[in-house]
């Protein structure tokens, strides 16, 4: 099977729980048209919605149900998520997500940041209805950290750092959303100890990214961005390895390896789980992300 024929059967786990959570985002949106429409369309494209489904797979694989709050919380963190990726259609001056044409490229950028800031206020109103504030410091501090990664990746452009800050980096644009997700469903069920399950999310969260960044210099996903990232001068673990910006096969090699890293680590934070079908479903996750 692919990669989309595996990763459709582990999300079918979790069908039920994704499509209240993608009604639960459409129904917030209420401006004015088209943009009214375009953004409901967007946010119902097809998508992996890897997010959520990590929460609602670790959740039930403890043997524990969804509750209605933490489909608002995922709900949330959702829109976190298609918020910045507006933003950054925006500053990689993108024409395509999911295939379709980017909010700035059907409008233009002045409303493309509007809105990217819109569906981040649509997120604090829903924060504000779960009367929790440690959730909602919890996300502020991790849309701080999205930005803060975003702005230093552009002030080291053309730079080739070291492994150390570009796992740094990785930490504060993906992998801290990650961590959030299961840091902060866990926060509204019993508040055990959060330090295993906030390191679970981090080499989730980073792996997810290094995958993403091997993908990039070696695949040609029309569905996504067009977003070189050698030509924007970010240079990611591949050319690190390399010291290369043109012969990177070494390098990529070497990421293969850091990836499998990460991604034995999350094996080892889960065997605690009890098993059954979500913990498996977890498991073959982390196979899909070590498959490049």
């Amino acid at each position: 099977m692919t990669f989309q024929e595996k990763y459709s059967k582990i999300k079918q786990l979790a069908q039920n729980e994704l499509d209240i959570i993608e009604e639960k985002m459409v129904s917030v949106i209420n401006t004015k048209e088209p943009l009214n429409s375009y953004l409901k369309d967007f946010l119902t494209y097809p998508s992996k919605r890897i997010r959520p489904l990590l929460g609602i797979l670790y959740t039930k694989a403890k043997g524990k149900e969804i509750t209605n709050k933490q489909l608002q919380l995922l709900t949330a963190i959702e829109l976190v998520h298609n918020a910045s990726l507006v933003h950054d259609d925006i500053i990689d001056e993108s024409k395509l997500r999911r295939g379709h044409k980017t909010l700035s490229a059907e409008f233009d950028n002045k409303l493309a940041v509007i809105s990217g800031d819109y569906l981040l206020s649509c997120t604090m109103e829903i924060l504000t209805n779960l009367e929790n504030i440690e959730i909602i410091k919890k996300i502020t501090t991790t849309i701080k950290q999205m930005c803060i990664g975003e702005i230093n990746q552009n002030f080291d452009r053309f730079k080739i750092g070291t492994i150390e800050e570009y796992i740094e980096k990785t930490k504060n644009k993906t992998a801290y959303l990650f961590e959030t997700v299961l840091v902060c469903c866990e926060m509204l069920e019993n508040k055990e100890d959060l330090t295993k399950i906030s390191e679970l999310g981090l080499v989730i969260g980073i792996a997810f990214q290094i995958r993403d960044d091997i993908l990039n210099l070696t695949s040609n996903d029309k569905q996504k961005p067009v977003n070189n990232d050698i030509e924007d001068g970010i240079y990611n673990a591949p050319i690190i390895f390399s010291q290369s910006t043109t012969d990177y096969s070494v390098g990529i090699e070497k990421t293969k390896v850091l990836l499998n890293n990460y991604v034995k680590s999350a094996e080892e934070k889960l065997k605690c789980l009890p098993e059954n079908t979500y913990k498996t479903a977890l498991f073959e996750f982390l196979e899909l992300l070590n498959n490049v």
